[in-house]
């Protein structure tokens, strides 16, 4: 008798493009979109690690880039190339990818409270007997018809309110999210580059959001002597400035974007590794970087108060673990009743990932 003959399995290699894909577009983050310097560093990891070889170069590697659509040439006709909106998706993919790991699919789109209602907003695949008070478009017929053949047979057939099926329905809530990061110049300083993982950990959310949650909302701000709002599109391009940390200026513009939402659950998500050392009172700049001054710390205090009576949690994510400023965010946290977490960099994504999807079961 002849049986089968199974072989072992080997995954295919990824192309040389592909690796080569990979790592210019972490290089490409770090650089702030800058192509000629992301391709700098390709070179020199090139001629270190043998990245490339005669069957496929660099120049072949470029060549391609520009073929799909990743790359373009300026058009100041000075020269040079710029990544295309199709980078700017791929980059997001990527830190998704990287922060988040792969998501499973077909995600309902909504946050799901952990109880059911009569009011709620979506039919689950869950039946119960009909009870008095619930809406007559909640009944399930065609289960109901078939409990009723069930219940009675072919030769007596009747549909009595017994019979009556209805689907449970689930109540859910959109979640309106502000990302605040510090672009202060001490994000890069002491040789340790800490806006790179925050435009990361942005872009995943930003990523993760439109994939699972299209009803919810994500408003991006950055804070150092102002704060403003930037686009998704913006985020590989981030640079950090000569700022110093106006806190008061991101708690204000985020409180203002918040309120102009009118979903349910509301938050600020604030990463930064620096206390406020920045206030802008009247037109004029108060600055004082030396130690906490009680003037600016106050005025944080005030708005985080504020933020819990208009039920707008703030997670602060502190990337610095200096004693007083866990002192000041500590006061800060207990001031708005929210959470801080003082995380390094390691486990940034997926402890803002796992602080998100807590809020599907929030009951609201």
């Amino acid at each position: 008798m002849t049986g089968f003959r199974f072989s072992p399995f080997s995954k295919g290699e990824s192309s040389k493009f592909d690796e080569l894909f990979k790592l210019f577009k972490q290089l490409i983050t770090h650089t702030s979109g800058d192509v000629e310097e992301a391709l700098d560093w390709l070179k020199q990891l090139d001629q270190e690690y043998q990245l490339t070889n005669s069957d496929y170069t660099l120049d072949d590697f470029i060549n391609d880039l520009k073929k799909k659509g990743y790359l373009r040439d300026k058009n100041d006709g000075q020269g040079g190339m710029v990544i295309t909106p199709k980078t700017e998706q791929a980059i997001r993919n990527n830190a998704l990818e990287h922060i988040f790991g792969k998501l499973k699919k077909g995600g309902s789109g909504n946050h799901k409270t952990s109880y059911a209602g009569k009011n709620g907003e979506d039919v689950s695949s869950d039946l119960r007997a009909f009870e008095f008070g619930d809406s007559p478009q909640s009944i399930a017929m065609i289960e109901s018809l078939k409990q009723a053949q069930i219940n009675h047979g072919i030769q007596d057939f009747k549909l009595t309110e017994n019979d009556l099926l209805v689907g449970e329905q689930e109540f859910k809530t959109q979640t309106a999210t502000v990302l605040m990061i510090d672009i202060s110049h001490s994000m890069i300083l002491y040789g340790e580059d800490r806006i790179t993982p925050a435009k990361m950990v942005a872009m995943a959310l930003a990523e993760m959001i439109q994939r699972n949650y299209p009803k919810d909302s994500l408003d991006i701000i950055v804070f150092g002597n102002d704060a403003w709002k930037i686009q998704l599109k913006d985020l590989p391009y981030l640079q950090v400035g000569p700022y110093h940390t106006n806190t008061v200026a991101g708690l204000e513009l985020a409180m203002s974007l918040l309120r102009k939402n009118k979903s349910a659950n509301k938050q600020i998500f604030m990463i930064t590794d620096g206390k406020p050392s920045c206030l802008k009172e009247n037109g004029e700049y108060y600055m004082n970087s030396f130690g906490l001054d009680r003037r600016i710390v106050n005025k944080c205090l005030t708005l985080a108060a504020a933020c819990k009576r208009s039920k707008i949690d703030i997670t602060t994510f502190m990337v610095a673990r200096d004693n007083y400023l866990r002192e000041f965010i500590d006061e800060f946290t207990e001031a708005n009743q929210g959470k801080a977490y003082f995380t390094g960099l390691k486990g940034l994504g997926e402890m803002i990932f796992r602080d998100y999807t807590r809020k599907k079961n929030k009951r609201v």
